[in-house]
């Protein structure tokens, strides 16, 4: 029979469990739309955006890494850490090539006009300490996660 802290832990775990499958399907699931958007309008305006910054515009084509393939390891559940890591490297990336000039810039409702990326990265930031979950292909501590 199991001793009372390990039925404690069962149930308070639950709850932490959920919390990280909702923060991986958010992250996720909007991350990967845009990496849709970017598979079905293609990325030449990242590609010049790469060339302006002196790399070979073939290092465009990582977008897809952050923006489709992490978003669905995220999604499953696997390889987690990693891959919220690609993502927060991908944030980076995004605000060095593109957002730099708003940085300290607030949206016109007041916001940062950079929120959207700042949720991105911290929410990629949060995962990649947390670990996927038990709700998760790897599992809550699976070799995979």
């Amino acid at each position: 029979m199991p001793s009372s802290s390990s039925v404690a832990y069962a149930t308070s775990s639950s709850p932490q469990d959920l919390g990280k499958l909702i923060l991986r399907l958010t992250l996720g699931l909007l991350l990967l739309l845009h990496g849709i958007a970017k598979l079905r309008g293609g990325i030449d305006g990242i590609a010049g955006m790469v060339s302006q910054a002196g790399l070979p515009p073939a290092v465009a084509y990582l977008v897809y890494v952050g923006e489709v393939v992490a978003p669905i390891l995220i999604l499953l559940g696997l390889f987690t850490r990693a891959a919220a890591v690609v993502v927060m490297v991908n944030m980076l990336v995004a605000v060095s090539l593109a957002h730099m000039g708003q940085l300290a810039d607030l949206s016109k409702t007041g916001g940062w006009a950079l929120e959207l990326q700042g949720f991105y990265f911290f929410s990629a930031l949060a995962l990649a300490l947390l670990g996927a979950g038990r709700y998760s292909v790897g599992g809550a501590n699976g070799r995979l996660n």
